[in-house]
């Protein structure tokens, strides 16, 4: 053998091997805290064989990932925001997939028609009410009648959960009445918008106020933490209302997601959309229900007792993209009538 085609024979036996390894991989670049994922990718393992390699990125996933180009090893890319989510496709950083399991799994409105990103669980935006207090139904535009003066607790404005839910009031309702909610929200705020959605429990404990917006998830978290806690304590001075847009043709409760895409150069595509595949399933829904109490994102899984006893879901049925494009117009009207201030 000439040592040319030596020189050949090696390059191809080090390619076969290399995607013979690559076939039972995935690279996951996460936004989500790893303890909140772990569960779901040692099931993913055990059940595949495939190994996991968990690459957490607390900001600027967009930036990396593009920064990398097309030597990224990133498969898949995974976020807790939709519109985190939207921006990496918006990015380029995403490839279309053609999945029969997860376009017969996930409604329409919570994934890209394009097959560029898919929703893998719910977190709705819920009333945290103070326990006694005889309150059992709620619209979010209920959040600016008069009667809640100096009674509203809430983080900032231009928090990402809190965008997400002016984006939809726009896209509902139209800018002008938005802006007109916000200033009246903003009338009623019983303390700075700030802290975070556990902080508006908290408050409600102490009498600052008593009710405010949250994700309904961290309800599961304080109910469950520690007895004596001051989490705990938190947790067991409020009840749950899920609101509803008040328009009743496309009403519903706002929820945002946890949701996924496939990277565009992904080295391991087909483990890659096995993976989002898995998460999906009955099993892997099931653990987030248990895991971080979240919603699932499939009709029909059992769901955490604590979050079924909030009462049935109706989700918003607008299309998450819909609401996601009215983003930087929600986040300029915070600004414009001065939410946070």
């Amino acid at each position: 053998m000439s040592s040319r085609f030596a020189h050949l024979f090696c390059l191809s036996l080090v390619f076969a091997g290399t995607a013979a390894h690559a076939a039972e991989q995935v690279n996951l670049y996460t936004t989500r805290e790893p303890k909140l994922i772990e569960p779901l990718i040692t099931a993913f393992k055990e059940k595949t064989g495939a190994q996991v390699n968990t690459v957490f990125v607390k900001d600027g996933l967009l930036e990396r990932v593009k920064a990398e180009g097309d030597k990224s090893p990133a498969d898949v890319l995974m976020t807790v925001d939709a519109g985190n989510l939207l921006d990496l496709v918006d990015g380029g950083v995403t490839q279309k997939i053609d999945s029969k399991v997860l376009d017969s799994t996930i409604p329409a409105n919570l994934r890209g028609a394009d097959g560029h990103w898919y929703a893998l669980s719910l977190r709705d935006r819920v009333l945290f009410v103070e326990k006694d207090l005889p309150l059992e139904t709620f619209r979010y535009e209920d959040l600016a009648d008069p009667k809640w003066k100096g009674k509203v607790c809430i983080r900032s404005g231009q928090h990402p959960y809190n965008t997400a839910l002016v984006a939809a009031m726009i896209t509902h309702d139209g800018e002008a009445v938005t802006e007109k909610w916000l200033r009246s929200v903003k009338a009623n705020l019983a303390r700075k918008a700030t802290g975070g959605d556990r902080d508006v429990a908290r408050d409600i404990l102490g009498g600052i106020c008593d009710i405010g917006l949250a994700n309904a998830y961290y309800v599961g978290q304080m109910k469950n933490a520690e007895p004596g806690s001051d989490a705990r304590k938190w947790g067991d001075a409020i009840k749950v209302i899920r609101p509803t847009f008040a328009n009743t043709k496309s009403g519903g409760t706002h929820v945002n997601i946890s949701g996924a895409a496939v990277a565009r150069h992904a080295p391991n595509r087909d483990t890659a959309v096995k993976l989002l595949e898995y998460l999906v399933s009955p099993e892997a829904q099931a653990l987030y229900a248990q895991a971080n109490h979240e919603y699932p994102v499939r009709a029909g899984v059992k769901l955490d007792p604590l979050v079924a006893s909030f009462g049935t879901l109706k989700v918003d049925p607008l299309p998450l993209v819909d609401i996601m494009k009215n983003r930087k117009l929600a986040s300029q009207l915070v600004d414009k009538v001065g939410f946070d201030n």
